[in-house]
């Protein structure tokens, strides 16, 4: 089975703390002993955000680590990606929760797994529990 992996997993793997480093590396080796690793195109559009990383680093990294990056979202995961952060508003507004807020692209990457039947891995489970409780989410 494919897993999707979420942009913050990739960050983990960068992080000088070799702890997190090596936590994420392993998670990677496990999932990739299960099947194929993708990315979302917005988890692309997020690293890109990474000091020191732009469109020729971030080509090779995929190529080299096999890791497919899906540019097609179509119109199927952009209404789920719709819904779920419709949702994730609404609970806010009635819990009147001042806490950090979420950004359309995750909710972008968990419709993405969701959609073609992948699993995601993630440091962050909550949003993507909460979101798509139908999604199989695994995190390190």
């Amino acid at each position: 089975m494919t897993t999707a992996i979420d942009t913050n997993v990739i960050v983990a793997l960068w992080d000088p703390d070799s702890a997190l480093s090596a936590a994420a590396q392993a998670a990677l080796d496990a999932a990739i002993q299960r099947g194929p690793l993708v990315v979302a195109a917005p988890v692309f559009v997020e690293l890109m955000a990474v000091p020191g990383r732009n469109e020729d680093f971030l080509d090779r990294f995929f190529q080299d680590t096999s890791i497919l990056v899906d540019w097609n979202l179509d119109k199927a995961i952009w209404r789920l990606a719709g819904r779920a952060f419709q949702a994730h508003a609404s609970r806010r507004r009635r819990r009147r929760d001042t806490g950090p807020r979420r950004i359309l692209a995750d909710f972008l990457i968990g419709a993405h797994a969701l959609r073609r039947g992948h699993r995601l891995l993630t440091l962050d489970d909550r949003v993507f529990s909460t979101a798509f409780p139908r999604l199989t989410v695994l995190t390190f």
